[in-house]
């Protein structure tokens, strides 16, 4: 079965492969117009993505949001996670931001929020998420966006392989669940 995975950004289609395509799910990229994420949920902007996509292609649509959020600086930058600072400067922005934050109260998640929308209207959503801390400065090479500055357990998950990652990651459990949801929706 063909779905359309509505993202541009090809780390995240290639994590909706590695768990989503051993479903016998083939997971399609298409050519979508730019939908504005004005949410004030993660879920909604999922949505809002996934819908578009599916009244475009007219093919069941995946899409995601998903952002880090910091306790020590009321959550930021939730659901604003793209747009926190400019591009090349986000990582930085947090650092600074927590630059004098200590060890125990450097506390943070990531948050995952996948919506799979049918062309009946059928809506799937789930949530994953994923409890760490902020380091103190970028480690590693792997991964993408607040990667090497999230901190689970002794590694960021910018050390981590693409597999320990996905079996930890906010993105790795919402697609799990997402998998169970789709097996039995399948079934039906």
């Amino acid at each position: 079965m063909q779905f359309v995975i509505a993202s541009h950004n090809k780390h995240k289609i290639e994590e909706f492969r590695r768990i989503l395509e051993p479903l016998d799910i083939e997971l399609i990229e298409a050519q979508l117009s730019e939908v504005e994420e004005n949410g004030e949920t993660f879920i909604e902007n999922a949505y809002v993505k996934a819908k578009s996509a599916c009244l475009e292609t007219g093919l069941p649509s995946i899409a995601d949001d998903s952002g880090l959020c910091i306790d020590a600086l009321g959550g930021e930058p939730g659901v604003r996670t793209a747009r926190y600072a400019p591009k090349g400067q986000r990582k930085k922005t947090v650092l600074m931001k927590m630059k004098d934050v200590p060890d125990d109260k450097r506390t943070a998640y990531f948050v995952a929020a996948i919506a799979c929308v049918f062309p009946n209207g059928d809506v799937i959503e789930v949530e994953g998420k994923c409890y760490g801390k902020i380091g103190y400065e970028c480690k590693g090479e792997g991964g993408f966006g607040y990667d090497p500055i999230f901190m689970y357990g002794k590694h960021s998950f910018s050390e981590m392989s693409p597999e320990e990652k996905d079996a930890v990651s906010h993105r790795g459990v919402a697609l799990r669940i997402l998998e169970d949801r789709l097996k039995e929706y399948l079934r039906k």
